[in-house]
């Protein structure tokens, strides 16, 4: 396993499989210089405070959480009401629709995952999903909550793993007419177009991103290492401690789960008859 901490811990459930599984970060979070504002005399980092105009500084224990349903008034809500809205989507990851692998547009993509299974007892169904996915060149999608947001999701198969990206839903994105409409809507010269296009396919290669350097982040790197060995001067702050791991096991009858789901879905097909109101509703949220 690796050795950062799971974001998300839960069960990944496609009809009457479920597999407890284990959401990490793709990206590093350490990978580009940041930067905190620091006290020039005495080398120390700013603080901030939270304060109320004409009161000052604040307890923490006197902060709630308030939505602006008008102009200037507030509702509040305590984190007890808030931690009460329980959704399954806290716990589980149900795949509720597959759609084909190119058929989401580039723009809803938001942030990718490493899903993988949680302990050795989830590492059949887990590859079993996995390679279905691949096989069939489909994308699961799904909602889950996380960080105390309901998100959209996608998940396919990486590698001996599975990845999942979060993504915008559709009253999140811009439409591009806006910002399109000034342009004419002509063609480009046909001749330009054909020096234009030899010189794509003579650039066209394999994607390999470690071809693609961070220039920028190289050179504020070596400007930091430059001033370190110059001045030596360097502030000091405390980690706060990780966080122990959770555990969890998952025990399922994989063949007899996935049988039972496939001699459902066909039942509901032949049946001719209104849908449960359990698969209407999953219809709804995908």
């Amino acid at each position: 396993m690796p050795a950062s901490r799971p974001i998300w811990k839960g069960q990944l459930r496609l009809s009457l499989v479920s597999i407890a599984v284990e959401l990490y970060s793709a990206t590093k979070p350490n990978a580009k210089p940041s930067f905190r504002q620091i006290h020039e005399p005495t080398g120390k980092p700013i603080n901030y405070e939270k304060v109320v105009a004409g009161v000052g500084p604040v307890d923490k224990d006197e902060i709630m959480k308030g939505f602006e349903y008008e102009k200037g008034d507030y509702i509040l809500l305590t984190d007890d009401e808030i931690d009460a809205v329980k959704l399954e989507t806290r716990k589980t990851l149900e795949l509720t629709q597959f759609v084909g692998a190119h058929e989401i547009d580039p723009i809803y993509y938001d942030k990718p995952y490493f899903v993988v299974p949680a302990d050795d007892l989830a590492e059949d169904a887990f590859r079993v999903i996995r390679d279905a996915l691949r096989a069939s060149q489909k994308v699961g999608l799904g909602q889950l909550a996380l960080r105390g947001k309901e998100y959209l999701v996608a998940i396919k198969p990486t590698g001996t793993g599975l990845l999942l990206e979060t993504l915008h839903y559709e009253e999140e994105i811009r439409k591009a007419d806006p910002f399109f409409a000034g342009i004419p809507a002509k063609t480009a010269d046909p001749d330009l177009l054909e020096v234009a296009t030899a010189l794509i396919e003579k650039k066209t290669a394999a994607f390999d991103a470690g071809v693609f350097k961070d220039h920028y982040q190289t050179a504020l790197r070596e400007l930091i290492a430059h001033k370190l060995k110059s001045k030596g001067k360097t502030v000091s702050t405390k980690d706060e401690p990780a966080a122990a791991k959770p555990s969890g096991s998952n025990v399922v009858d994989l063949m007899a789960a996935l049988k039972s789901s496939l001699e459902g879905s066909a039942g509901a097909k032949t049946a001719g008859k209104k849908p449960p109101a359990k698969t209407a509703s999953r219809k709804k949220a995908s």
